[in-house]
């Protein structure tokens, strides 16, 4: 068996995908499909998002500190992969992909009403990174579809059918 250089990368792969979710100050939102997406803390509970500074959520969050993650599923990939390569500066992603925007409880974004989790976020610090710039923030709530829940609380993994990405494909299970 031989092995083979490349190039540094980043291969942590597969990602989850996720699809986040902003407003900005007139209530005008949009969804950004990232695939930077991770947990930094559990106590207290930090997530990240790293986006690059030319894409238009990126100046929405910066100015509102606030978003949503909310976890994809293979119900919704066709409107995770369209959010990812069409910009909210020319469409309206919620009404073109066939998304329901949600208020959100504690945060001024909404959620993704067929996500199966909603991740509901504030921005503590905006790192620069090179290519992307990470926002590190405190999850403040959880939303989730009860009907992933199970008689005893738990979530039931393998019932959302969770999509990730590797290397331009999408796969679930």
């Amino acid at each position: 068996m031989g092995k083979e250089l490349w190039k540094p990368g980043n291969m942590l792969y597969p990602l989850p995908v996720v699809m986040v979710s902003v407003a900005d100050s007139a209530g005008n939102n949009n969804i950004i499909t990232v695939a930077w997406a991770g947990t930094i803390c559990s106590n207290p509970p930090m997530c990240y998002v790293s986006i690059r500074p030319e894409r238009h959520s990126y100046d929405i969050i910066k100015r509102t500190g606030a978003f949503v993650i909310n976890l994809t599923n293979r119900d919704m990939e066709f409107a995770t992969d369209f959010c990812g390569v069409k910009s909210g500066r020319e469409c309206n992603k919620f009404e073109m992909a066939n998304l329901t925007p949600q208020k959100a409880e504690f945060v001024d974004a909404p959620i993704i009403l067929e996500s199966p989790v909603s991740i509901e976020c504030r921005v503590v610090e905006v790192k620069p990174l090179g290519s992307h710039d990470m926002f590190i923030a405190k999850v403040v709530n959880v939303v989730v579809e009860d009907s992933y829940l199970q008689e005893n609380g738990q979530l039931d993994m393998a019932a959302m059918n969770l999509l990730a990405y590797n290397h331009g494909q999408y796969f679930d299970d």
